[in-house]
């Protein structure tokens, strides 16, 4: 897990399974490092098994370490609502309960803004109104080994073979100009 720095910022998104947001975040040019955990709820220190339980009030979500001279929040978030369903309420596809809901978690005032900024201008994307959740970051915690760089590290999964990989390969073809070389 990485820190922001002078030359970088964090970003704390969650939009479903925390391990389809990784795999897409992973291949941005500009982005130093996802990692993937627990934020928004109200118990410390969460396992998978918790938040799965649906009463930690915590979503998955991906931590997200990015140089803004390469790629900014606003165009982190574009990729955000073009990724997931932000219409849905506790779902994503097959995934159901709060731990899946749309949720940015603002780092500072300037995130805030360009949040809301952001879901004014996916809600021409969509025909339902946008439901993500703003908030102000207050704590996330680290998932589990086994739930970071899930896609790479197990594609044969039916979990990856049936829902991440045509949603990361309808991703890198939306946005292919703003790939790491070599995920182009």
């Amino acid at each position: 897990m990485s820190t922001t720095t002078p030359n970088t910022e964090t970003a704390t998104i969650g939009g479903g399974c925390f391990w389809c947001l990784d795999a897409v975040y992973r291949d941005l040019a500009g982005v130093l490092s996802v990692h993937s955990g627990y934020a928004g709820g109200h118990v410390e220190n969460p396992t998978y098994e918790q938040v799965c339980g649906k009463k930690t009030g915590h979503a998955e979500v991906v931590q997200v370490v990015f140089d803004p001279a390469v790629i900014s929040y606003a165009d982190l978030l574009r990729v955000f609502f073009t990724i997931h369903d932000p219409t849905t309420p506790n779902q994503q596809g097959n995934d159901i309960g709060p731990q899946y809901r749309s949720i940015i978690l603002a780092h500072s005032p300037a995130q805030e803004a360009t949040a809301r900024e952001a879901m004014a201008e996916a809600a021409s994307l969509w025909p339902r109104p946008i439901v993500t959740e703003l908030v102000p970051f207050d704590t996330y915690w680290p998932g589990e080994p086994e739930h970071q760089d899930y896609f790479r590290r197990t594609p044969w999964s039916g979990y990856c073979q049936v829902i991440i990989a045509p949603k990361v390969a309808k991703f890198r073809k939306a946005h292919l100009a703003r790939l790491k070389p070599a995920a182009a």
